[in-house]
């Protein structure tokens, strides 16, 4: 299994930041165009982007210093709902907040597609967290990381 790992500095407060990682609001103002969030130890973690639907769970919350959510796509055999893990540290800084990304439990066939998401979705968060507006996001995933049978309807949002 591979990994991804990046890294922004984003100037506003670790707290701010946690907020965009752990509220429906948050989430869609930079990734994603429905979010609904329980974040909880446990709790759902549900994501649209792209019309595509991301499932898994928050596995640890510590505000504002950390988020680690499980990741994948339902109907998606290479790619499940939940099998693979991405981690947030924030780390307060001089100017707002480091925030380092590390997606990892991949399999190596999936880490380009997953860098060239977090290539366009970690500027996003750079903006929103800075008070600024992300805009509309036009940004679509490879068609390997779709679904393979699943399409969104109301009860996959669950």
């Amino acid at each position: 299994m591979a990994e991804f790992r990046d890294s922004i500095e984003i100037a506003a407060s670790p707290r701010t930041v946690f907020d965009y990682l752990t509220t429906n609001e948050g989430m869609t103002a930079w990734m994603g165009q429905y979010a609904d969030l329980d974040p909880t130890p446990g709790g759902r973690f549900v994501v649209d982007i792209a019309g595509h639907p991301v499932r898994g769970r928050y596995l640890t919350v510590d505000p504002p210093r950390r988020v680690v959510v499980s990741w994948g796509f339902p109907g998606n055999d290479e790619l499940p709902a939940g099998a693979f893990t991405v981690e947030f540290v924030l780390t307060p800084t001089p100017t707002g907040t480091r925030v380092d990304l590390r997606h990892f439990n991949l399999p190596d066939t999936a880490v380009r597609g997953h860098a060239d998401g977090w290539a366009n979705f970690l500027p996003r968060l750079r903006l929103v967290g800075a008070g600024q507006d992300a805009g509309v996001d036009h940004w679509r995933p490879p068609d390997r990381l779709a679904p393979t049978k699943a399409l969104i309807r109301e009860g996959d949002r669950t």
